[in-house]
C-alpha cells in the first residue's frame, strides 16, 4: 500500500511578513526564477536542472513574492531526518532586507513542524556573507567538501543546524 504524499508546501502556508508571501514554484515560475538565478550565482542551474528538482518526490520548494513579483526562491529536500538546502536565492535588489532570512526561516519551521532532527546545506568558502546569515540563524559549519563547486573547484562549508528532535 502506497503510503500517501505529504503537502508540498509548510504547515500552515499563509505565512507573510508585510506584502511578502510565499507560495509553491511551478513550471511558471522558471524565467523569472532564471532571471535571479542568473543574477546570483557564476554558475547557474540550467533550466532543465530546475524542472527535474520539480518532479523529485522529495523536492520542495519556495517563491518569495514580494507586491506580485517573485524576488527569491529557495529549494530543498524533505528526507527521513533532514531537511537539505539546494538552492536560495534572492534578486540584487532585494538582499540584505532579510528576505532570504524569512525564506530559510520558512524552510526550517517546516523541518520543525515535520520532526525532522537537522538542517544541512553547503556554501561556497568564499561567500561570507551567506555564511553570515546561515551562522546567525544557528547553523555551525561541521565538515569541508573539497573542490565541490565545479566551475573552480571551490571547497563548500557543510553547515548544519541541529533541530534538537
Amino acid at each position: 500500500m502506497e503510503k500517501p504524499q505529504e503537502p508540498a508546501l509548510p504547515c500552515g502556508f499563509s505565512v507573510s511578513a508585510g506584502s511578502l508571501s510565499f507560495r509553491e514554484m511551478d513550471p511558471s515560475d522558471i524565467d523569472e526564477v532564471l532571471s535571479i538565478e542568473r543574477s546570483s550565482f557564476s554558475y547557474p542551474w540550467s533550466v532543465e536542472f530546475f524542472l527535474q528538482e520539480t518532479r523529485v518526490p522529495c523536492a520542495r520548494s519556495l517563491l518569495g513574492v514580494l507586491d506580485g513579483k517573485t524576488i527569491g526562491y529557495i529549494i530543498y529536500w524533505v528526507l527521513p531526518y533532514e531537511v537539505d538546502i539546494h538552492n536560495l536565492a534572492v534578486a540584487p535588489a532585494y538582499r540584505r532586507k532579510g528576505f532570504g532570512r524569512s525564506l530559510l526561516q520558512t524552510v526550517v519551521e517546516d523541518a520543525r513542524k515535520r520532526g525532522v532532527s537537522r538542517v544541512t546545506l553547503e556554501v561556497r568558502k568564499s561567500n561570507e556573507a551567506a555564511q553570515c546569515l546561515y551562522a546567525s540563524l544557528g547553523f555551525t559549519s561541521c565538515g569541508v567538501r573539497q573542490g565541490y563547486y565545479s566551475d573552480n573547484n571551490e571547497d563548500a562549508l557543510i553547515m548544519v543546524l541541529d533541530l534538537g528532535v
